[in-house]
């Protein structure tokens, strides 16, 4: 069965001088000048999509246009960035390899955590990040059961009916969150896929007023997943647990939140500190 989450198990389910640099609009702690810059303007890149032009370089970051065409030629030679036939610049390739790395490292990080997860609720517990407009998961520890769910990591999918992607989605602003599931398309996975950016936005709401998202069999069918956003984090993630239906009861839901809630801070305060 070829699914974002497929089942296994016997019953078959389941961000030069020492001092404080402002690189432009944005505040950056002491350190090497340039390279404070050359890493602003790699996000700025990487928060319009991969992709952007030297006046929009210009504009997030409030550099001057000669600073960001050296500190960008610097990058493009390296291979951190490429120009397109357009003019415009994109990421380079060999981000990808520093992203793979960190992913690795990231997932041994949070294992413990997923971990805690699977021992005091039962059910697989997962790890996932917004790369572009796709999520991606990037750590699991799966259940114990004989049916579980299980997800590949590495695995991409779409927001709009994962339960992590929509907790990824609410800590955007409802503008910038629309504008992605509008590119990606909001196809039905299941007949309780939400389908359209309105009911997007009030499901967007309601995750925001309780503080974790559902997957009420939106993806795959008889499957509850439960996701709650890693606020604070050094990077946009979130993290759930997913089963069947008839383990996931809405009380087994009710009385797991506040655990998920926890474990998502105690991640963020421990990614925090192995960033320091």
């Amino acid at each position: 069965m070829t699914t974002s989450q497929t089942a296994t198990g016997d019953a078959g389910l389941d961000g030069m001088n020492g001092t404080t640099v402002t690189a432009g609009k944005r505040e950056r702690s002491g350190g090497v000048q340039s390279l404070d810059r050359a890493f602003c303007l790699l996000e700025i890149m990487a928060e319009a999509g991969g992709e952007t032009s030297l006046s929009e370089l210009a504009q997030s970051s409030g550099l001057p246009l000669p600073t960001i065409h050296r500190i960008v030629r610097s990058l493009v030679s390296n291979g951190y960035v490429r120009q397109l036939p357009s003019r415009r610049y994109a990421l380079g390739p060999r981000l990808i390899g520093l992203g793979e790395s960190a992913s690795r490292l990231l997932g041994a990080w949070a294992r413990p955590h997923l971990a805690r997860l699977v021992d005091e609720l039962g059910e697989t517990a997962n790890l996932a990040m917004l790369d572009g407009d796709q999520v991606v998961y990037v750590a699991q520890v799966p259940s114990a059961h004989a049916m579980r769910m299980f997800t590949e990591v590495g695995r991409r999918v779409l927001p709009h009916s994962a339960g992590v992607g929509k907790a990824l989605l609410a800590q955007l602003p409802d503008d910038e969150a629309l504008a992605i599931v509008r590119r990606t398309g909001m196809p039905a996975a299941t007949d309780r896929t939400i389908t359209t950016p309105d009911e997007f936005a009030a499901e967007l709401a309601r995750i925001r007023s309780r503080g974790y998202a559902i997957d009420d069999g939106e993806q795959e069918v008889g499957v509850r997943c439960l996701a709650v956003p890693v606020v604070g984090g050094p990077a946009m993630m979130a993290i759930s647990i997913s089963g069947p239906e008839s383990r996931m009861t809405w009380d087994f839901v009710a009385k797991a939140a506040p655990v998920v809630r926890e474990v998502a801070r105690e991640l963020a305060d421990d990614l925090n500190n192995q960033a320091r």
